[in-house]
């Protein structure tokens, strides 16, 4: 299979150099990676979310007023197909007699507006989602997540949790309670470049501790 838009299932790109929806926010060095569905992030990934290029017109005449958005960390790694599904419920007011969204031109002007917003999606920072999974409106996941190939999730996510099935559950934590306040403290993915280098070989490790204890020393200036 070849593909125009990612040559090989071994490279991807960097999101954020391809987003042109104003409601999407995507840290540096998150890519994606999506060879087998051979289309770019925002126009397979991400479903419903207003002011993409089919949309555009409507949110920018401002009559839905504030939307659902899509923010997403540094140093996500998002696998082939994965989906962001926003736009809160689209209109389906699931506890009214009727979920279809009716429209005033045609039923009447006694039609309410079934829209509800789902607060905004938030992706956290080094998130790992796998393949094809679903992340449905408002989810919040947290920094250092694993998300499963096919998983449907459809609550928050603790940090550092790996979360498979449908409808997603956390299985395990991929470290333990002491190293992941560790992780949160030091919050690596903020670091700038150059001390991300000197600490590459703890960094490709498990070693948290030492890491940690390397930070306690970092100066504070910087």
């Amino acid at each position: 299979m070849s593909s125009s838009i990612f040559p090989s299932w071994l490279g991807g790109y960097e999101v954020r150099e391809h987003i042109k929806n104003p409601n999407i926010t995507v840290g540096e060095h998150t890519y994606y990676s999506g060879y087998y569905h051979d289309k770019h992030f925002e126009d397979h990934c991400v479903r419903y979310l207003l002011g993409d290029h089919s949309s555009r017109a409507v949110w920018e005449s401002g009559i839905f007023g504030d939307v659902d958005k899509l923010e997403i960390g540094k140093y996500c790694s998002i696998a082939s197909g994965a989906i962001f599904m926003l736009a809160g419920n689209q209109g389906h007011r699931h506890n009214w007699i009727s979920s279809f969204p009716f429209d005033v031109s045609k039923f009447g002007n006694k039609v309410k507006s079934g829209f509800e917003r789902a607060g905004d999606t938030v992706i956290g920072n080094d998130v790992w989602i796998g393949t094809e999974c679903v992340i449905m409106p408002g989810v919040k996941i947290g920094d250092g997540a694993v998300i499963g190939a096919r998983a449907v999730v459809t609550k928050n996510v603790a940090p550092y949790a790996v979360v498979v099935g449908n409808p997603g559950q956390e299985v395990k934590k991929r470290f333990s309670d002491a190293e992941i306040a560790m992780l949160l403290e030091m919050k690596w993915w903020d670091w700038p470049l150059q001390r991300l280098q000197a600490n590459m070989d703890l960094m490709c490790s498990s070693d948290i501790e030492p890491l940690f204890e390397r930070f306690r020393h970092f100066p504070s200036d910087d």
